[in-house]
């Protein structure tokens, strides 16, 4: 997806979320020597896989830029898996706690059929219902003191974690009242 956008429109939109949104938002560190080798993507044909004439398939090159190998192994498929799944799903509670989504459901169906969450997990406050905010909080928690600020609770999954609410059923947590003092958000623009 990064070289059908553009690996330097990703390059951009990073330092405005930085900008936005601190810490928790930084762009990844190889993103300026992807820049430096001008590995725009699938537009100048040069990104992570390869174009034209040449191979189709990863441009394996881009392993020696970024400094990693591929035979590397030391992350399981599984957490990479929930590093992703975490990164994405603690992103829409903020939304929620915030006011920004109107329902759970609303946040559910706009991931799926908008943003390419799993439909079989059913959303991302689905999957938070599902799986146990106690069980989520408890990965985030360990991955924020693995990998920093980008993986700081979103203070509605604290709450309910603590409450023992959830975000479908007889008694869900209602949207807007959960902000917390660590959310760090964007102006909103007022109407």
């Amino acid at each position: 997806m990064t070289d059908e956008v553009g690996i330097d429109v990703g390059g951009k939109v990073g330092k405005i979320m930085l900008d936005a949104f601190g810490d928790r938002m930084s762009p990844p560190e190889g993103m300026h020597k992807l820049m430096e080798d001008e590995r725009y993507g699938r537009k100048n044909g040069r990104g992570f896989y390869l174009y034209g004439d040449k191979k189709k398939g990863v441009d394996e090159s881009v392993y020696e830029i970024l400094g990693v190998s591929p035979t590397n192994k030391s992350i399981s498929s599984e957490d990479i898996a929930w590093r992703c799944a975490l990164q994405f799903v603690n992103e829409a509670c903020r939304c929620f706690g915030e006011g920004i989504l109107r329902s759970a459901r609303d946040g559910d169906v706009g991931a799926v059929f908008g943003l390419g969450f799993p439909p079989f997990r059913g959303g991302p406050f689905r999957f938070v219902d599902q799986v146990g905010a106690k069980e989520i909080l408890g990965r985030l928690r360990e991955l924020e003191k693995q990998l920093g600020p980008r993986f700081s609770p979103a203070p509605v999954l604290e709450e309910i974690a603590r409450s023992g609410q959830t975000f479908h059923g007889e008694d869900p947590i209602q949207p807007g009242h959960s902000r917390g003092n660590n959310s760090q958000t964007a102006p909103r623009a007022t109407a």
